[in-house]
């Protein structure tokens, strides 16, 4: 039987959650407030995993060679970044992965959430990384649940009740195949916890 690569898996991974997100987005209409520009979801650092920072250096990499300015000032933002946020940083800064844990977990919720993701062009809005995003970027919008019930971006979804949303759910990775990927990446690199974009982009 043939063995796939990180990267093959990956693919797979994006397709399913990506159709979820278009299936998601036909049903929301125009409730989905989501538009090229919209940098509501762009400010403020969140967790990644280690399959989105694979991404997230592919996607850098791939843009290193398409365009190679844009992708210096990707890197440049990510690097200002890491310097601004070291000192404060609720982890190892030195290998920019997060400590774990309910104290960690409550620094974290107050740790830079005005700063803004050094995939956003400042001047245009867009993120320079779209295509290689992480996962949280792919399926905020839409409803979508969790433990703390079903969330929405405060932007979307004027004026629907409750029933309205809930019909609009997204579904993205029904198998958890992202929790089987990650831990076949992590086992194979060796390297295992969470980061964020700036770390993953000034490496």
């Amino acid at each position: 039987m043939r063995r796939h690569s990180p990267v093959s898996e990956d693919q797979q991974l994006i397709q399913i959650v990506d159709s979820a997100l278009a299936e998601a987005a036909r049903r929301s209409g125009e409730w989905l407030a989501c538009r090229p520009g919209c940098t509501q979801c762009c400010i403020g650092v969140f967790p990644i995993n280690q399959l989105d920072a694979m991404r997230l250096w592919r996607g850098l990499a791939d843009l290193e060679v398409r365009a190679p300015a844009r992708a210096e000032l990707v890197r440049a933002r990510a690097q200002d970044a890491v310097t601004r946020l070291s000192p404060d940083f609720p982890g190892d800064a030195a290998t920019g992965v997060l400590n774990e844990g309910d104290d960690a977990a409550q620094r974290f919720s107050d740790f830079a959430n005005d700063e803004p993701c050094p995939a956003l062009d400042p001047a245009t809005g867009n993120c320079e990384l779209y295509e290689s995003r992480p996962m949280t970027c792919r399926v905020f919008g839409p409803p979508v649940r969790s433990e703390d019930g079903l969330g929405v971006c405060e932007l979307c979804f004027k004026g629907a009740t409750d029933e309205e949303i809930a019909a609009c759910e997204m579904k993205p990775d029904p198998d958890d195949l992202e929790s089987a990927l990650l831990k076949k990446l992590e086992n194979a690199t060796g390297i295992h916890g969470n980061t964020i974009i700036a770390f993953c982009l000034a490496a």
